[in-house]
């Protein structure tokens, strides 16, 4: 659980390597396949950890679309699943000019 804690980038190595080291020496065989996993992608995970980026915010836009996927019913072509998704999802202000809300 510490290893998710460091927010310096060589720290967070430092703790994933020495890991990786007991990880890799140990003789558990799905313990062995985690630590060769996380030694192929720790550059993205040291990334992750010191950025703090994940993918929860494109998560989220995907579950608003299949929303509106789903509640449509379907679409006659692409191009109106396109304006769909701009317009539920775009941000656009569609009130006219001196309304306030």
């Amino acid at each position: 659980m510490e290893l998710w804690r460091y927010r310096s980038h060589a720290w967070g190595a430092r703790a994933w390597k020495r890991w990786l080291g007991w990880a890799l020496r140990s003789r558990l065989d799905p313990v062995i396949r985690v630590a060769r996993m996380i030694r192929a992608h720790l550059l993205g995970i040291l990334n992750a950890m010191v950025h703090g980026v994940t993918n929860a915010r494109s998560e989220g836009i995907n579950a608003k679309i299949q929303w509106i996927k789903y509640t449509s019913r379907g679409f006659r072509n692409r191009e109106r699943f396109r304006d769909a998704i701009y317009f539920h999802l775009g941000g656009l202000d569609l009130y006219p000019a001196g309304i306030t809300r």
